[in-house]
């Protein structure tokens, strides 16, 4: 790809320190003294991951990471990063209260993919994205593009173990996506910045809330069905990805649970013979595709001549998601929560 003269001249700099420095550039600030001793820029170094088919070393905890997906933007920010990132990317949703303030310190590179050149201006020390689709051919850039330029990158284990995208479209789970990916890219990232507590932490209260908001549930009987968006050709969830993760954690069943495709689109006409309980759907902020509100997919649903006398429909069984609660990141047990209350609240579980 060519370099426009400005880019061109931050790579020759970048270049320039990564040699004089490293592959991690010069010794981060410490974080919080919660992490004790450990958390230095010398405990534990280097850091060398296998990562998705990748061998990736970090010298020294990054001071000037960039998270390409707000997958990886939530991990960082939720382990108390925000002065160790020099940008973030690709939204689809507001951030959670608690991490507002955080990010408000965190500059905002693009809402979607920035282009590559915007990625060096900020002269990052590590990369991460959620998906192989935006570290990688047509995303922003490879990540052997990065790595020439002694970039460390780092891609979530939730988009490549179990799963193939080679095809077209969101990838085919050849194994169901469970929560340990997730914790797993928790502790690597708190790894790789040297806050291994913190890590381990934000996985103890995780898991605790799956837990909690399953504990008692019995949903075997009750059929659910997840729209991520598009109301001309619609995103259903397949078997096997973060809705499966919700679908399984609860003992329900989703009723394209027969395909691995992981947001396969289906026809409408199909959508009703499957008549689910429940819809769950996706309430995403961005502007890529039709329908993206629940406001404006519900208001499909009850018009449609096809979609109306659906059950879900016709009793308004609807369950309201972050786009981040359908994919496989740390919202996921936003996911658990919402829809264990609102099986409850419905009177289809115990």
């Amino acid at each position: 790809m060519p370099f426009a003269r400005p880019v061109r001249s931050a790579v020759l700099f970048l270049a320039g320190v990564l040699l004089s420095t490293g592959c991690g550039g010069s010794a981060a600030p410490s974080a919080s003294s919660a992490d004790g001793p450990a958390d230095s820029d010398t405990a534990g170094r280097p850091v060398t991951l296998d990562n998705c088919g990748q061998r990736v070393r970090i010298d020294a905890p990054p001071r000037r990471a960039v998270s390409l997906n707000q997958g990886t933007t939530e991990i960082m920010l939720s382990l108390g990063l925000a002065d160790r990132m020099a940008g973030t990317a690709t939204w689809t949703d507001p951030l959670p209260k608690s991490l507002e303030k955080a990010d408000a310190r965190v500059t905002r590179l693009a809402d979607n993919a920035p282009s590559f050149e915007k990625v060096l201006d900020v002269e990052p020390d590590f990369v991460a994205a959620s998906f192989a689709s935006t570290l990688g051919k047509g995303g922003v850039a490879t990540r052997d593009q990065f790595e020439k330029l002694g970039v460390p990158t780092y891609l979530s284990p939730s988009d490549c173990s179990g799963k193939d995208n080679s095809g077209d479209g969101d990838g085919v789970r050849t194994e169901p996506l469970t929560m340990d990916a997730v914790y797993g890219e928790v502790r690597d990232l708190a790894r790789v910045f040297g806050v291994e507590k913190r890590g381990e932490t934000l996985v103890a209260d995780l898991k605790t809330r799956v837990s909690r908001a399953a504990s008692g549930l019995d949903a075997e009987n009750v059929t659910l069905l997840y729209w991520f968006a598009n109301s001309q050709s619609p995103y259903m969830a397949g078997c096997c990805g973060a809705p499966g993760v919700i679908t399984r954690e609860l003992g329900a069943k989703n009723v394209f649970d027969d395909t691995e495709e992981e947001w396969p689109q289906v026809n409408w006409e199909t959508v009703a013979d499957r008549d689910p309980d429940v819809l769950v759907i996706g309430d995403l902020t961005r502007r890529q595709q039709t329908a993206e509100t629940a406001a404006r997919k519900i208001a499909f649903l009850e018009s449609d001549p096809v979609t109306r006398n659906m059950t879900a429909v016709r009793e308004k069984r609807y369950v309201l998601l972050s786009g981040q609660a359908m994919n496989p990141t740390v919202r996921t047990v936003e996911g658990v929560e919402k829809v264990a209350a609102a099986l409850r609240a419905y009177g289809l579980a115990g």
